[in-house]
């Protein structure tokens, strides 16, 4: 009966320290992801909700600058209002271009500066009840309390 429970304990230690090792293995991974490919990610991300009407969502990756320009509620109606209603489309496509690194960033001329962010080229494509379309916008990325977040350019 002995020899039983230590094989059981030994099987407990050894799944114990393989999660461990699986855990660390994904921490040191999402180490190695450079400040460029973070930023890209969430411009993908912040695109994919829009692009599936989830504004709620997207609103949520933005940094707090464009939080403050757009209340969560007005934000999702004008959106979907703008985009979906007055476009006559349900959905868009859309690419992102290369990413590109800027120091002392602002949105505004008169907001101070953002010590670095990173410029992401976007491009939706519509095609709606006035054809087809593409609109090109310049998007920034930012790290803000730990988080990656979106802003638009103003200037």
């Amino acid at each position: 009966m002995r020899g039983g429970r230590r094989r059981g304990q030994w099987s407990g230690r050894l799944l114990v320290v393989f999660v461990l090792v699986v855990v660390l293995w994904g921490l040191v991974g999402l180490m190695r992801i450079s400040p460029s490919e973070r930023a890209e990610r969430v411009a993908r991300e912040f695109y994919e909700f829009e692009q599936q009407g989830r504004f709620s969502e997207s609103w949520e990756l933005f940094h707090p600058l464009m939080k403050e320009r757009f209340p969560k509620g007005d934000y999702i109606q004008e959106r979907a209002h703008v985009f979906m209603s007055h476009f006559g489309v349900e959905t868009f496509s859309f690419s992102l271009g290369k990413v590109k690194k800027i120091e002392n960033w602002k949105d505004t001329e008169k907001s101070s500066p953002l010590k670095m962010v990173y410029q992401v080229p976007v491009t939706q494509i519509y095609q709606g009840k006035f054809g087809n379309f593409s609109l090109h916008q310049e998007v920034f990325v930012t790290e803000h309390q730990g988080k990656w977040l979106i802003l638009w350019d103003y200037e």
